[in-house]
């Protein structure tokens, strides 16, 4: 059953939907064209009722049938925190963010974030830099970087962290794949961090799928005289104001 998983998964390009729809139908196989997709795929593979795919993600609404990945998949297993803000954050946002990141570590937790710009980048790097683990998760299939100025991260932790994918090959990344990864990203975590957004910045679309996941939600507030209010509003809405590491610890009993 793995294999016939792994192989609409490839067949229709990681869509959640086309895959239900053909395992729901009891479509048939094409041998051919199954050895053929097979024979493409470089990364490694788990699938939903594989041992080693991640028991958090079978919590959440549409999990991924099949996860590819580069790394090492053992991290899923870690003590997880989703970091998420803005892609041109001010100096405020990258000083506290690499601040609380290097806190995290110290602390053995992985972060998990989209390997995107802005604050994505910033948790990524500051996770390796101060010996950290850290996992990504893609909005395009699992060997495309996304974007093409984060290679070397790209390369980087497909060695010696975890770079994770519900899409295989080198299919393009989209805004709809882009947003569908938050899931993923606040699946596999334990908390969701915003660090600094704008009212309607991309992280505010983290926060939601934290929140219907029932993950606990922190935010760092911004100044009133700053154009990211978006953390201020998860705060005003039942998120808890973070202030230093301490509270991430205290709400976990460390």
């Amino acid at each position: 059953m793995e294999e016939i998983l792994l192989y609409f998964s490839l067949k229709y390009n990681g869509n959640f939907d086309e895959i239900y729809n053909a395992v729901k139908n009891k479509e048939q196989v094409n041998d051919e064209l199954k050895k053929g997709l097979f024979k493409k795929l470089k990364s490694n593979y788990t699938t939903i009722i594989s041992k080693d795919y991640p028991q958090t993600l079978k919590k959440i609404m549409c999990p991924p049938f099949v996860l590819f990945y580069y790394g090492n998949l053992d991290l899923v297993n870690s003590k997880c925190i989703a970091i998420a803000g803005s892609t041109n954050p001010s100096d405020y946002g990258k000083e506290v963010t690499g601040k609380i990141v290097e806190g995290l570590s110290k602390e053995n937790f992985t972060t998990v974030a989209g390997l995107g710009i802005g604050i994505e980048k910033i948790v990524h790097k500051n996770s390796i830099y101060t010996k950290g683990n850290s996992i990504a998760v893609l909005g395009s299939g699992i060997d495309y970087c996304y974007p093409k100025q984060n290679i070397n991260l790209y390369q980087e932790m497909k060695i010696n962290h975890l770079i994770l994918s519900e899409y295989p090959y080198n299919i393009l990344q989209t805004e709809e794949k882009l947003i569908h990864r938050k899931r993923i990203i606040t699946g596999l975590s334990e908390i969701l961090l915003v660090t600094e957004s704008k009212e309607k910045g991309n992280a505010i679309i983290n926060a939601g799928f934290a929140l219907e996941q029932r993950k606990e939600i922190f935010a760092i507030p911004s100044p009133i005289n700053s154009v990211f209010q978006g953390t201020n509003d998860i705060i005003k809405n039942g998120g808890s104001l973070l202030n230093s590491i301490k509270d991430i610890l205290n709400s976990r009993g460390i």
